[in-house]
Formats: C-alpha cells, structure tokens, sequence
C-alpha cells in the first residue's frame, strides 16, 4: 500500500509541474508567430490600402486582417491572405519561423527580392501562392522540403535559373506553375516524380531542349502549358496517351514530328489543343473528331499538309480552329461541316493552299461566329450574298485569293464587322452598302480591278481607322466625306487610281493621320493649306499629279514629317525655307517647275535625303546636289559685259552644233554602209560556239513550255541540249516587243564579252537572227546550272517547280554562307576586277544560279551599267547612266529618289539578300510595311533576340551549339551595314568578303569539327 501511495504522489507531482509549465510553453510560441508577423510587416515599404493596418498591439494577431490561426492549436497561424492589396516590399526570412503554417497566399502584389530559403522550414504547408509578384533570383531548392506542399504557383515574377531537379520530391504536389518567368535550362526529368500533379504550367519560362519522357508517368495530368519556350525535338509519344489531359499547349516552341492519327482516341477528355508556330509535319489527325469535347484546335504556323479533316463538324462545342500558315491543300467543303458547331466563334486558314469556291453553306455558320481569315489560299470565284446572314461578324478577311465580281451589297448587313481585308484580289465594283459598316476599323480593298467612282457613303464609317484603297481603277472626285473622317489615323490609302478634281478642303479634318497617299492620280488644282491641320502626319504622298501652284505655307505647322514627295507634278515657285526645320528622312520635289535657290539647312544638307531633279531653274543648295551658283547683283556695265559674253557664246556654240552635225550625218552613212556588210551580232572574247535560230529551236524543243525554267523582266528562259557538244545549256529569249529588251540584250552582251570569273554566270553564245516568220530573235545561251536559282532553295514552297521536282532539301548553314562569298566576289569583281566598273542592278536570289556543287554563279546583267575607269568618283562618272530600277525590296532606297547607279546600290541589295538569306524572310514579306522592313526588323534584334528571327531551318541544324548565336550576330551586322539607307555609311565588297571569311574560319569551322 505505501509503495502505491508513493507512486501516486510522484505522479500528481510531474502533473502539477506540467500544468504549470503548459503556459510558458504557449507563451513562447506565441510570441514566436506575432515576432513573425511584426517583422513580416517591417518589411513592408508600401501599403496602399491599408491592408495592414489592423496589425497593431492593441489587436490579438489572430484578429489581424488576413491572418487565419488554428482551432486545434490555438494562438498558432496557419493561414495568411493578402491577395491583391498593392502591397509593396521583400518577404521577411522570419516567415519560416511560422511552423504550423499552412497557406500563404500573396498573390498580385509587387513582393520583390528573393523568395527565402528559409520558406523550406514550413512542413506542413500546402499552398504557396506568390504569383503575380516582383520576385527575383532563384527558386528556392529547399522548397523541396515542404513535404506537404500541393499547390505551388510562382507565375509572373522575375525568377532566373533553372527549375530545381528537388521539387521532383514534392509527391502530394498536385499543381506547379513556374510560368512567365525568366529562367534558363531544361525540363529536369525529375519531375517525372509528381506522382499526384494534375497542372503543370511552364510557359514563357525561356527552357531548352526536349521534352523529358518522364512526363508520360504523370497519369493524372489534366493540364499541360509548355507553350512559348525554345523546346525542341519530338514530343514524348507516352504524353498523348495520359487519357485525363483536357488542355494541352504546345505551341510557339521548335518541336517537331507528326501528330499521331489516333490521338482524338486515346485523349478522349481533349477541350483544348494549342500546338502553333512549331516545326510540326504530316497530316491533321482525322480522329480529332473522336474528342467529342473539344472546343479549341490551333495548328497555326507549321509544316501541315494534305487535307482538312471533313468530319470536325461533330466536335458541337467547337468554339475556334486555327489551321493558318501550313501546306494544307484541299477545297473548302470542309467549311459546310462546320455548321454543324453552333458555338463556333473563330475559322482561321489563312496561308495555305486551299481552292475552290466559297460555299453557299458558309451562310449557315454559327450565327456566334465573330472571325473568318481566309488570306493568302487560291480560292476562286465570287462571294455569296448569304454571307450578310453572319450578323456577328467581326472581322472578314479574303485577302490575296482569286475572288472575282463585284462585293456584295449584304455585306452591308455585318453592323458589327470591325475589320474587312478583301485586298488583293479581282473585285470589280464596291457596294454603297459599305456605309452601314459605322464599326469598322480597318478597310482593305486595294490591288483589285474596282472601277466606278468611291461611294460617299464611306463617310458613315465614324469608326474608320485605316483606309486601303490603291491599285484600282477608281476615277471621279475624292468625296469630301471620307476627308470629314476625323476618327482616320493609321493611313488614308487612294494612290494608283484615277482620281480627278482637287484635294478636298475638308482634309484638315484628318488631325490625327499619320499616313496620307493619294499619289499617282489625276488630281489637280493647288495643294490646300488645310493639309497644314493634319499635325499628326509622318507619311505625305503626292507624286505624279497635276498639283500646280506654290508649297503653301500651312504647310509648315507639320513638324512631324518624316516623308514628303511632291516629284512629278506642276508645282512651281520658290522650295520654302521651313522644310529645312523639319526631321525629314526623303524630301522628293523632282520633275516640278520650281525656281531660285534650293535652301542648306536641316534635310537639305544631305545629297541622299534629298531630290530636286528635274527642276531646271534651280539654283544653289549644297555642291552635292551639282547646281549652278545663284546670279549675284552685278554693275550695269557688267550686265552690258556679260550680254556680250552670251551672244558671243551663242554664235560658237552654233558654229560647233553644224560641225557636229555635218560629222552625224557621214558617221551615220559610213554605219549603213557597215551595216550592209557585216549582221547585226555582238561579239564575244574567245567565243567557242556559235548557234543558229534553228539549233535553239531544235535544242528547247521548239521553246516548249516543258523546258520553261523561268520568266524575267524582259526574256524567258529555256533548258536545252545543243547537239554540237552534247552540251546542257539555259537559253535566254528576248521579248522584243517589251520596251527596254533590246537594250537589256545590249548590256548584258556588252558585259559578259568583257568580264571572266568563276562566281559570273559563263556565257556560251548569242544569237542575233530571225525566226521562221521574219521576226526580230535575240537570245543569249549560258551553262545550264544544274540546281537552278538561289530563290527556289531559300523559297521552295509554292513554286510551281517544286510540285514537279518535289521537295529541295534545306541550304545548310555553311552552304549559305559559300553562297555568300561567292556572291560578293562576283559582284566586288565587277566593281574593281574588270577595265571598267560595272554596276550590276538587280541582284536578287533569282538572278543567282546554283551548279551541281552548290557554286553560286551571279547572272542577269540586263540592268547593268559601266563606269569609266578613268573617274576615281563614282558619282562623278556616272553623269552619263541612267538610273537604275532594279527590283522592289532590294533596289536602293536612292535609287527611288532619281539617284544615279552607283557600285553601293549594288552593296545595299547583297545586304538585303544576305538578311534573307540568314532570316528566310523575303524584303516584300507581308509584315513588313509602314517604317519597317527588313534592315530595321534584323537591326531591332541584333544582339539579344538575335536567334528570334534566324532561319528556323538554321536553328533546327545548330541550335544546340554554342557559337551558333555569335555566328548569327556577326553575319546579320554585316547584312545591316550593307544595307544602310545612306550609301556613304554602307560597307565596301572588299570588306564584306573579308569578313564573311573571318566568320567561316572563327566560327564555322571550329565550330562544325567540335
């Protein structure tokens, strides 16, 4: 009994002092979670809305705002919320101290500074939500100690590194999102580990290489956002059978490979699938139709080709397909088993090569449908009239197709068409429906055969931004309404028309307008000094009027002009002194009537900025402009002086007129004589061969279209086998009835008989003769080479000669840089190599052959022009030559001001070849307008985002190595001081080729034997 008793007392004796210790040991915890949070607000620099006001001392922590504590364990925190509450500062290290915390969401606000490490010390937390912040540095690898964690969202901050391979531990993790941050790396395959992840999003997060395979053992995935890194490779085949993924995003990365067929099968649960701007090949999988609730499809931008699946139309809660930019060659019946998706909003296939007519069914589309793009395919015929029943439309593009007859007024019926793009293409005729449109922005219909007059009622259109109406056959007035446009702001488009009358008054109105061409019209009359009201302008067009009369001073308010042409009408007067104020980039008055003195100031100090030819009463501006001196005031004895001096000069200068013309005139007898004897045949250095008309004819088969293997400016070009030597050769037939073809033949003749290098396409004969019907024949018989033109390579789809020869093979990156040299040694020996300076004018990848070895050979010299070689000035010796059209896009930016030919013309087009080469995107691309083109888009880039805009062929070759990004810096830079708009500041051959040199050998060659 007494042990018992002694037993019991020392029991009751460790209760007592536990009991009275319990409150000491709550106490300390306490003051643990409130130091916490007193420090958690320390560090707080901002507090906009008072979000933290409540923390206060008067106030029990577990009472402040946003502050959840336990009901278990009374006086601990496990929660805290401070979402969207503007709060600005660091999160404090001492949140780690919060042992029992299990929530902290923070999200949208501006935290900055580095996520602690001391975050890895909350066990037992669940959810971590501090997205949409400003945190930065890495991602915390103790996170991975938070064994509880299973959501975790770090989106939109600006965290750098690499994803921690220990997150892979976080097996109860359910949702992880990294995205929109600025990390680097891979995907580490350990996340193959999240046994329990249903959402994963790593978009815009800047990761490399491949897809890890590990992801296929993540079973309960339901959402995939790998959209917008640099992701290459094919994608992991297990990822299509995860059966519960419903969101699956892809797109904007480099993976390639096909889609597999049965992938509408074996993701049965698919709403939606974003797989655009990839590298992705083969055809559209039929079995998409089997994922019964897919809503949206986007195939934008890859290699697609074959048909459109005809069967889409059972897919009822289809809300957008986007099959835009691929190689999808089929007609438009698709389109009727749309109308079987009433929620369909979006149908996008633009840039394929899709034909046929539009169907009658297209009037019964979802009546939600908001957006049909079907620019740039081969579709033909009119548009239906039924397509005013698609009252929702929003935008209505048709662009570049074969569409013919006149616009259907029911297209006035679409109230809420916001954008109409129906430019190129064959319309005929505009309905004045047009003004019911009150909600459009945009309005496309130039580069059509639209005659008639332009409806007035486009003055309703009070929402209009931007107004293409060019390259028509428009005649008539210019309505004053459209000038009342107030809301007009983009451009105001009417250039290439017929237009007539004056320029309305009421273009004063257009304040906002950036961009105004109404160039090539009849307009007449005198420039209104209302013009003077549009402060906004940057563009002004002109040319090739009959705009008579004095600049008007209004004029002069425009201080934001960066262009004004006014070349080729009746203007006369003095040139105002105010256009020197202003920051022009071209000032174009040519071929007007202006007299006095060309002002010095601001723009017309620079020669290249500048023209004024064409002008003849002109006199003084800088020497380059190469005008007489302005007549100063002289004594009247002087004046008597200098009367005597001009008939004095007059009678001399008769005198030598009748010499020379006494001297014509033997010169041109003793020239029919010689005509007589010798024909007509130019001649050629150590020429080898000579062909008759009837050996051409027999060699091309009688110049059959089967041996056509291209068309130029001036010639056609056939393949064909002379049977003197068994000899393959290309024959150039002139088009003599084309104006400029007979002096294209003498150039190009005048050059070749003269000129001998490797990179110069090697002439065999000419033949100057006659056909079988007594017509004029010119041809020029060159080597045949064997891989045809430097455009086919760069460009091959879409050429009709690819659908017979199938499909070249992609130039390598060190082929294209050959190519490079070879061209610029081609064209530096023409400047230097030869007795005279020839200027070639028109180079462009079609004017470069390729042989069997992948030489370049540079051909055409048709535009060609020689320069003394006694004159150490260019631009002095070319008095005599006329200038140089060359070819859009690659024709210098001078050459369009009435500049002479020049040897750095000829450097500006191999600067824009070689940014196409190395980019893939030809200068005339569709997204380069208004300012931008190709030099500044490549420019933009250089350094950083160079491997943005490389060639994807490139990228998929090198993008893996090292000093691939260099190579591209130090090649695109070249292309860009090629191509400068002023020639004084573009790069000499010799030093480009020097260069292209330095750039194999450094980088090239180390590089491809690492």
């Amino acid at each position: 009994m007494a042990k018992f008793l002694v037993v019991l007392y020392t029991a009751l004796v460790w209760w007592c002092y536990l009991l009275c210790n319990i409150p000491a040991a709550t106490s300390i915890a306490n003051e643990t979670d409130r130091v916490a949070l007193v420090t958690f607000k320390a560090a707080i620099d901002e507090d906009p809305f008072g979000a933290l006001t409540s923390w206060n001392h008067s106030v029990h922590y577990c009472l402040w705002n946003g502050i959840l504590c336990s009901r278990r364990h009374p006086d601990r925190v496990i929660g805290i919320t401070l979402r969207s509450q503007g709060l600005v500062g660091s999160l404090s290290p001492h949140i780690g101290n919060l042992s029992f915390l299990k929530s902290l969401v923070l999200e949208n606000n501006s935290f900055h500074g580095p996520i602690p490490q001391e975050m890895g010390r909350l066990f037992r937390l669940q959810i971590m939500a501090l997205n949409n912040n400003s945190f930065g540095g890495a991602i915390p690898t103790n996170l991975s100690h938070c064994s509880s964690l299973k959501y975790l969202n770090l989106m939109v901050n600006y965290l750098t590194g690499t994803i921690p391979p220990e997150l892979g531990s976080l097996s109860k993790l359910g949702a992880l999102s990294l995205a929109k941050n600025n990390l680097s790396g891979t995907i580490p395959p350990s996340i193959g580990n999240l046994s329990s992840l249903s959402t994963l999003s790593f978009m815009y997060c800047n990761l490399q290489g491949e897809i890890p395979g590990e992801i296929a053992r993540l079973r309960g995935l339901r959402l995939v956002q790998l959209s917008v890194n640099n992701l290459s490779g094919k994608v992991p085949s297990g990822l299509y059978n995860i059966s519960n993924i419903n969101s699956l995003s892809l797109g904007v990365n480099q993976l390639e490979g096909n889609i597999p067929a049965d992938i509408g099968s074996t993701l049965p649960n698919l709403q939606a699938l974003y797989l655009l701007d990839n590298l992705f090949t083969g055809t559209l999988p039929t079995s998409l139709s089997n994922a019964s609730g897919l809503e949206a499809i986007n195939f934008f931008f890859n290699h697609f080709s074959g048909t459109v699946p005809k069967d889409l139309g059972k897919l009822l809660g289809l809300r957008g397909i986007s099959i835009s930019k691929n190689w999808l060659q089929d007609d438009l019946t698709f389109i009727s088993s749309l109308t079987n998706c009433t929620n369909l909003r979006i149908i996008d296939a633009a840039t394929n090569l899709l034909r046929g007519s539009l169907p009658d069914s297209i009037a019964n589309l979802s009546t939600y449908l908001y957006e049909i793009n079907l620019e740039e395919n081969q579709i033909h015929g009119s548009v239906p009239s039924s397509i005013g029943n698609l009252v929702n439309l929003t935008i209505l593009g048709m662009a570049t197709n074969y569409l013919i007859g006149p616009i259907p007024s029911s297209i006035g019926r679409l109230h809420k068409l916001q954008v109409l793009r129906l430019h190129q293409n064959k319309f005929t005729q505009l309905p004045s429906s047009l003004g019911n449109l009150t909600s459009l922005n945009s309005l496309y219909l130039g580069q059509n055969n639209i005659h008639g007059s332009i409806p007035t009622s486009l003055g309703n259109c009070h929402s209009l931004l931007e107004l293409y109406l060019s390259q028509n056959n428009l005649y008539g007035p210019i309505p004053p309404e459209i000038m009342k446009l107030s809301t007009l702001s983009t451009f105001l488009w009417l250039g290439q028309n017929a237009l007539s009358g004056s320029l309305p008054l009421e273009i004063g109105s257009l304040k906002n307008l950036a961009d105004l061409d109404v160039s090539h019209n009849r307009l007449s009359g005198s420039i209104p000094n209302t013009l003077g009201s549009c402060l906004s302008l940057e563009w002004l067009r002109l040319e090739n009027n009959s705009f008579e009369g004095e600049i008007p001073q209004g004029l002069r308010t425009l201080r934001g002009l960066r262009l004004l042409d006014l070349s080729h009408n009746n203007l006369s007067g003095l040139i105002p002194s105010y256009l020197g104020e202003f920051q022009l980039d071209i000032l174009n008055l040519s071929f007007n009537r202006f007299h006095g003195q060309v002002p010095i100031q601001g723009v017309f100090q620079n020669a290249s900025a500048i023209s004024v030819v064409g002008n003849n009463d002109l006199c003084g501006g800088i020497a380059k402009l190469d005008l007489p001196p302005c007549p100063s005031s002289k004594s009247s004895k002087n004046k008597l002086s200098h009367k005597l001096k001009v008939i004095l000069f007059v009678v001399v200068a008769l005198v030598i007129c009748v010499t020379l013309l006494v001297v014509f005139f033997i010169f041109l007898h003793r020239r029919r004589v010689l005509k007589k004897k010798t024909p007509s045949m130019p001649s050629f250095k150590n020429e080898i061969l000579r062909v008759s008309y009837a050996e051409l004819l027999k060699a091309t088969d009688g110049f059959s279209e089967a041996n056509l293997i291209g068309i130029g400016s001036y010639a056609s070009v056939y393949k064909g086998m002379l049977n003197q030597d068994q000899m393959m050769v290309a024959v150039k037939v002139l088009n003599l009835q084309l104006r400029g073809a007979f002096k294209s033949f003498m150039s190009e003749c005048k050059a070749l008989r003269t000129i001998r290098h490797r990179n110069l396409l090697k002439i065999v004969s000419a033949c100057s003769s006659v056909d079988f019907h007594g017509n004029d024949f010119k041809a020029i018989v060159y080597e045949f080479m064997a891989n045809g033109s430097l455009h086919k390579w760069l460009h091959p789809y879409g050429v009709a000669e690819q659908e017979q020869q199938g499909e070249l093979r992609k130039l390598k990156l060190i082929e294209r840089l050959d190519i490079s040299i070879d061209i610029a040694c081609a064209i530096e020996y023409l400047h230097c190599g030869c007795g005279s300076t020839i200027i070639h004018g028109d180079l462009k990848p079609s004017n470069v052959l390729l042989d069997d070895e992948m030489t370049a050979h540079v051909g055409d010299l048709g535009l060609s022009k020689f320069i003394s070689a006694a004159s150490n000035d260019v631009s002095q010796s070319q008095s005599d030559s006329i200038a140089i059209r060359g070819t859009i896009g690659y024709a210098a930016p001078e050459y369009g001001m009435g500049d002479m030919a020049s040897t750095l013309g000829d450097v500006y087009s191999f600067g824009i070849l070689l940014l196409e080469m190395f980019t893939g995107k030809r200068p005339t691309d569709d997204m380069f307008k208004d300012h931008l083109n190709l030099h500044n888009f490549v420019k933009e880039a250089l350094p950083d985002r160079v491997m943005e805009i490389v060639d994807p062929c490139i990228l998929l070759e090198h993008n893996t190595r090292r000093w691939i990004k260099d190579c591209m810096v130090s090649i695109m830079r070249i292309g860009v001081a090629c191509s400068m708009e002023s020639p004084t500041n573009r790069m000499e051959m010799g030093s480009v080729i020097s260069e292209l040199y330095k750039i194999k050998n450094t980088y090239v060659n180390e590089g491809l034997n690492q």
